[in-house]
């Protein structure tokens, strides 16, 4: 496992689609060639563009698996560059399979842990010119996680990865309950009670258990 590309963007007004709208927005990473140094909020020089939604020391560091790269180069007819899906990191060896909720690793001095999938922005469909994207990253399930951090440190690009943890729910099998008919309660139940995932997906899964018992 290792960091293919280290990419980072300030937030800025943008244009997603190259109209003449524009959004502030940190989701254009550019791959960066020196060590960074990875605080709990994040990247130094890094940041999102709507708070609301984006950011905090649950979704401190965005990452990607560049091993499905080849996947949307062939659907979009282009090269899928490092940073295209606005993540942090773009990796190889960690897809949403193999990787789980409260895996902890450690890539230079910094140590992480993985909290929660990458839900399907709206903004990837303007991104990449395809109103279906969305829809299409939850329905691979190479949708991405995030990592909280757990000790800041240095990071260099192209570090290894070593996992010094392993968690027991895969990134996909947390994914498949957010598809069409994903209403496995058990493995909700058993989601939510792992102390390593992020509050606000506690709260959204709470919510639907909750629902599912009233009916």
């Amino acid at each position: 496992m290792k960091i293919i590309s280290l990419n980072i963007a300030s937030p800025a007004r943008v244009s997603l689609d190259g109209g003449p709208k524009k959004i502030r927005s940190g989701i254009f990473k550019e791959p960066v060639s020196q060590p960074v140094f990875l605080d709990y909020p994040g990247f130094e020089k890094d940041g999102v563009g709507d708070t609301r939604i984006h950011g905090g020391e649950d979704k401190a560091v965005c990452v990607y698996c560049a091993d499905h790269f080849p996947y949307w180069a062939d659907k979009f007819q282009r090269k899928i560059l490092p940073g295209s899906f606005g993540e942090n990191l773009s990796v190889s060896g960690m897809s949403e399979e193999t990787i789980n909720i409260g895996d902890i690793f450690e890539m230079g001095s910094a140590q992480v842990e993985v909290s929660q999938p990458r839900q399907p922005c709206h903004k990837l469909n303007k991104v990449f010119n395809d109103q279906s994207m969305a829809c299409s990253v939850q329905k691979t399930g190479f949708s991405g996680y995030y990592l909280r951090v757990l000790r800041s440190g240095l990071v260099e690009p192209e570090a290894l990865i070593k996992r010094i943890h392993e968690g027991r729910f895969p990134i996909e099998k947390a994914n498949a309950l957010l598809r069409k008919g994903g209403t496995n309660i058990q493995h909700m139940q058993e989601l939510i009670s792992l102390p390593a995932l992020a509050d606000d997906w506690k709260g959204m899964l709470q919510k639907r258990l909750d629902r599912y018992k009233s009916q």
